[in-house]
Formats: C-alpha cells, structure tokens, sequence
C-alpha cells in the first residue's frame, strides 16, 4: 500500500542522519517508522490547515477567561457526568447557576458567567461527579493556585488584576559566544531559612550572577508542585508559576529584569511524569485513571511515586504542547530544559540500566509515542519563538535527540553530557588523586556525539542532594567549616581548592558547546541541599544559600568565586566554544598530565598530588604562549609559584631524520595554567 507520506522529505532527513552516523544504517526501517509516526502524527493534530504552533493553543480555549463582558471556563473531563464551578463566589457550595454544560462528545464542559461573578483573588475549584463517586479538583489549566497557610489546602485563584502587567524589555538575542547556564531555584537562593521570592530573586541574586559572567539563568521549579521537598519535580499544575514566591506579575518583573540586563531566562519544563495527588494534581481527574495517564502498571511510576503521561492520546499531546506554547507567550521565557527525557524514552525508565550499544535504542524497550512527542515539543517552541532554547536532560545518548528534525533528529537543540558530572563524583569518591587515569578522563570529558550540541558541567544540583555531597565537601570534608580563612594554610582544603579549580576548567575548557554551573557551586558553597521534610523536622537550615561566605574578603570562597568569573570571562572572551573540539596534543598518565588546544589557547594540567615540573617539554606548534590564565595565582587561593604574564617560545629540537618544536614550561602540582598563543 503506497504511504500517503512519500512525498513528505523523510527519506531526505533519513539520509542527512545516516550521513553523519553511519553506524545507524542497521536501524533504517526503525528511523524511517520513527519519523514517518512524526509527520503523521502531526498531520492529524493540524489536518495539514494549519500550524502545528496555531494547534497548541488549548490554554486560550481552556481554563478560565475574561471576554471583556463574561468569564468563560472550560474543562477535558470526559468520564464526568456533572462538573460544578465552587469557590468562594458559592460559598464552597454546588449552585445550580454554577453548574458546567457538556458542550460536545469530546468531555469538553463549559460555562459562562457574568463578570460580576467572579473577581481578583477569588479562590475557586472544581467539583467533578463521575459514575460511582465524585471528587474536588483543581482546574488542569490554571494559571494561579495558591496554598492556603493554615489548612494548607490548595485552590485556583482568579488572577485578574486591575493593571495588567507592561512588559518593559525584549529577550535579548542568542549568545554568540556560547551558552553559560547558571541553574538556580528561587526559593532557596535566600539566605535566611525559610522561601525566597521572585522578588528577592530579581534584587539580591539577578546582580551575582551577571557579576559572574553567566549569560542564561535556568530556573528550577517555576510550575507548581504541591511539596515543596519535590524540588519542583512533581508538578501539580502545569500552567500556574508556583505562588510559593510570589504573583504571577512579579516572575514576570524577574524576567523582564533578566533580559535588561542581557540575561536569557529558561526554565525546567517537567512532561516525564505527573504528581499522583489527585485533588491537587491530574491523577483520577474524571474519576478515571487513564484521562491523562496510561491505564495500570504503565501509568505509575513507581520509583518516583508519579503517573506517566499517555503520549498516544491526542488530548495529552494537546494539553502539553499547548503548555510549551504557554510559558513562552505568557511568561516570555526564551526556551526549556526538558527534565527526565531518559525516562520519557523507555518503558523501563533507563532505571539501573548502562546503555552500551545501538540495540538498547531500537527495540521494544523505547516510547516512540514519547519520541514523537518530543519532536513535536520542539517543533511548536520553535514556531513560536525561533530563536527558543530546548535542551534535553537525557543519560541514554539516544541518537537524533539534539539533531535538527531537518536532519532526521528530534529537534532539541542540545543535551546535556550528563555523564561528566557522574564521572567526576566517581572519580573523586573512588580513586586516590595519583591513580586518577589521564587517558580515562579525557575520554570521559569528551566522551559525546560529534553531530549533536551538548553542555558539560562539573556538577549540579543533583550532585548536591542530601545523601550526595558536592565536589568540593568530597574534596575537603569537615575542614570546610573552620580551615577555609586566606590565612589558614590547611593542607586539605588547599588539595580541594586546587582540584576544585581545575575539575571546573578543564569541564568547561573541553565542553562542547556550553556550560552550566548550579548556584552557590562556583564559589564551592559548603553543604548539601536538604528541603524541610519530616525527617529533619522541616528545617530550612540546608534549603538555602550562604552568599555572606562568598561576600567575606577573608575566606577562599571569595577567590573560587573569582577564578570562576575569570575562567567564564577567559572562554566567552576567545569564543571557545566555536572552536569545536579540544585538540590533545600530550598526555602522560604517570606524570597526570594533559595538556590541549583550542581557540588559540593552550591549556596545560598538572593533576598529580606531589610532583611539580620545573622543565616539562612536549611537542607544540611552533611559536609564542603568554600566560593568561593561573589557577596558582594567589587572587584564586593559590601559591603563586608562577609568574604572571610569562611568555614562553618554541625551541626546534632536531630528531633525524625530522625536527620538532619543542615547548618547555614549569608545572607547579595540582595546577593549570591556560596560555594564548601569540
């Protein structure tokens, strides 16, 4: 039978993908099914009318909206057979006048009210009848939920201020000099225990991170999670910015603020999987299981105690997509980190499992209904803003994830090279610093795809969880916590500032095509993240950041910090990420040295813990290195063994039947030194 879709350009995209990896030739007929499910999926949700962007629109049909002379509300629920509007407009009751109308075979309920009904502030849910039982819910599409503080309960609230919100700024274009992320969580980038607010955000953090060199601020947590200990990974209602840290209005002030200062805003979309709670969340909506989810066992997540999304269902593609179009227009945000795409991609949800060949990327194991799914996504954030961000969260390495849907890819414009960070913590925990293997390491930091665009990163957030600990607590320990004075001369904390630096230069010297660092991590903030919960009597003491530490001129926070902006400014400064691949040109593992090109730049590590070389000569291209970068200098917590600005040249070296040029320099233990070739 002759597919509709053969004149569609999929078997154009199948050869650009096998052009640049052969090696998926084998799995043609799993490409071509993979992108025709694509195309023909997307042909069902337009009808070939219109744009799959006009599609994804449902939170301007859905939910609640002023016409200007009545409110409007309308829900999905189609198991229901009576669905009531309460709140304190009814006194929490079940009026007649309030009553939803079935309004087509589809479950869409709806009703009009009069603009007196209902106003600013009003709190409101709805109340859904369904064969054999009934339940409060919270409107799938609401913009605004807020936590009652006493009864702790949750409710839609009318979000309808008098004076709409102005927005006074543009986003700024694209960096051209590569992307450096600074990750950050609202609530706990305060200093005192308890949540932070948008507000906070904008006055006393947006300044650090500009101070820092950063260009793109990813915020953790924006949608709203009914427990707060979730770290904004259980999302409740996926249209509602998380009123824990303010209105509506003042995200919006944030993101304005952000972009006058040049500042991108992305934000971690979360469309793995749903919180189970069900007044609160989609869980059992109309009484079903399945409206949203898949039905039994494939519906729940059980390691993260979630429901898995349904991505087959025409309703479920509606309702994410249109939540992708949504914080772009309302919140003006300039793109996304898909959080928990690995377990989106597989039935099993890549949990405990090490993906080591193609086969574990085309067999029965993998969603395609969550692949298309996320072509999709990508297709309708880049229709709605072409210059929009998607970078996908993804340990398995599945092909295509962050090639262009051109090309054959799903569409993201980059991943994350999620296996640095676990390498490093494994390599710090497990190995003694004078058996760490230089040949591994390189390998593991540039250990990715050559087609697709990734960001390294040393660690994140996840490396700083209670029951983890961050790089630099691994490296020093309790020492942290009385010998980290400039004048204190501990020999611990020495090794774990000395490694600390390097660890992050070479992340970002051998980074593909960005950077992320978590806050409070570049100036190595003492301890672990723990949110209040039972267990710790739900105490604030660990949900927050100690910037007095990196503002106090006596202590070595301060100098990380330092060499942090200036390794940032160095690589925006050469554009190190055009230059596309690090170039090693030495790398001895009993010396623990390596040494690479790229930019124009030299950058020379000594990792070993107690040999310094004061004559250390290797083959480099000929010419002259002045010394830009020290991580030994005494600004960055470092001995100054080195002299700043040194310039250092060539020397031919006759070796019959051939001459070489000969690079001679002096490599202090445990340092780093990045030169310009001039």
């Amino acid at each position: 039978m002759e597919n509709p879709f053969d004149n569609h350009p999929v078997s154009r995209r199948i050869a650009r993908l096998l052009l640049r990896d052969p090696l998926l030739k084998p799995y043609e007929a799993h490409l071509k099914r993979r992108l025709y499910a694509i195309a023909e999926t997307e042909h069902r949700l337009t009808g070939g009318k219109t744009t799959l962007a006009d599609f994804s629109a449902g939170h301007e049909f859905f939910g609640l909206h002023d016409t200007g002379r009545e409110w409007v509300f309308r829900e999905w629920a189609p198991n229901a057979d009576a669905v009531y509007l309460i709140g304190q407009a009814t006194d929490w009751r079940e009026l007649p006048e309030y009553r939803l109308t079935r309004s087509d075979t589809e479950g869409v309920w709806e009703i009009a009210l009069p603009r007196s009904a209902l106003k600013h502030q009003d709190l409101y849910r709805l109340r859904v009848h369904w064969p054999g039982g009934q339940g409060d819910r919270i409107p799938a599409y609401a913009r605004r939920v807020v936590q009652d503080p006493t009864t702790l309960i949750f409710n839609a609230q009318v979000w309808a201020p008098a004076i709409p919100y102005i927005w006074r700024c543009t986003s700024p274009p694209p960096p051209s000099n590569g992307l450096f992320i600074y990750e950050a969580h609202i609530g706990m980038a305060q200093e005192y225990e308890g949540i932070g607010s948008y507000i906070e955000f904008q006055k006393n953090i947006l300044p650090r991170i500009i101070e820092a060199g950063y260009n793109i601020v990813q915020l953790m947590a924006i949608p709203e999670h009914p427990y707060y200990g979730s770290f904004g990974y259980h999302v409740s209602s996926f249209f509602a910015a998380s009123s824990r840290f303010g209105t509506p209005d003042d995200f919006k002030a944030l993101i304005d603020a952000a972009h006058e200062a040049g500042l991108l805003v992305i934000m971690d979309i979360v469309h793995s999987h749903s919180v189970s709670n069900e007044v609160e969340g989609l869980s059992r909506f109309d009484g079903t299981p399945y409206q949203y989810f898949h039905d039994g066992p494939r519906g729940r997540h059980t390691a993260w105690d979630s429901r898995c999304f349904d991505y087959g269902k025409i309703q479920v593609l509606h309702f994410l997509l249109s939540n992708c179009r949504f914080w772009l227009d309302e919140y003006h945000v300039d793109g996304f980190r898909f959080d928990g795409v690995t377990s989106m991609l597989y039935l099993d949800h890549g949990l405990e499992k090490v993906f080591t060949s193609y086969e574990d990327y085309f067999n029965a194991n993998v969603d395609e209904d969550a692949l298309v799914y996320l072509a999709l996504a990508n297709t309708v954030i880049h229709q709605v803003k072409p210059d929009a961000i998607s970078i996908a969260e993804d340990i398995s390495g599945m092909p295509g994830l962050a090639a262009p849907i051109d090309d054959g890819g799903f569409g993201f414009d980059y991943r994350f090279a999620m296996g640095v960070p676990d390498y490093w913590i494994k390599l710090v925990k497990d190995t003694p610093d004078e058996n760490w293997p230089m040949g591994q390491l390189w390998f593991e930091l540039n250990n990715r795809r050559a087609d697709e665009k990734t960001i390294s990163y040393a660690e994140s957030h996840d490396q700083a969880l209670v029951g983890d600990q961050t790089l630099i607590f691994r490296l020093i320990g309790q020492n942290m916590f009385d010998h980290m004075r400039i004048d204190d001369p501990d020999l611990r904390v020495d090794r774990g500032v000395a490694l600390h630096k390097l660890i992050r230069l070479i992340t970002l010297a051998t980074a593909g095509d960005g950077y992320l660092n978590f806050m409070g991590n570049e100036f190595g903030h003492p301890e672990w993240i723990d949110f209040p919960r039972q267990q710790n009597n739900w105490s604030f003491k660990y949900a927050r950041r100690q910037w007095h530490l990196v503002d106090a001129p006596d202590l070595k926070y301060r100098q990380l910090a330092c060499f942090d902006r200036d390794m940032i400014r160095l690589a925006q400064e050469f554009s190190l990420f055009k230059a596309k691949s690090p170039h090693l040109i030495y790398e001895h593992d009993a010396d623990k040295v390596i040494i690479f090109m790229r930019a124009g730049l030299m950058f020379a590590f000594n990792f070993h813990p107690t040999r310094s070389f004061t004559d250390y000569r290797f083959e480099a291209p000929p010419g002259a290195y002045r010394m830009i970068l020290d991580t030994d200098a005494s600004i960055y917590g470092g001995h100054n063994r080195l002299e700043a600005g040194q310039t250092h040249w060539t020397i031919a070296e006759s070796t019959p039947p051939a001459s070489r040029q000969m690079l001679s320099l002096y490599l202090p233990t445990r340092t780093a030194m990045v030169l310009q070739k001039i």
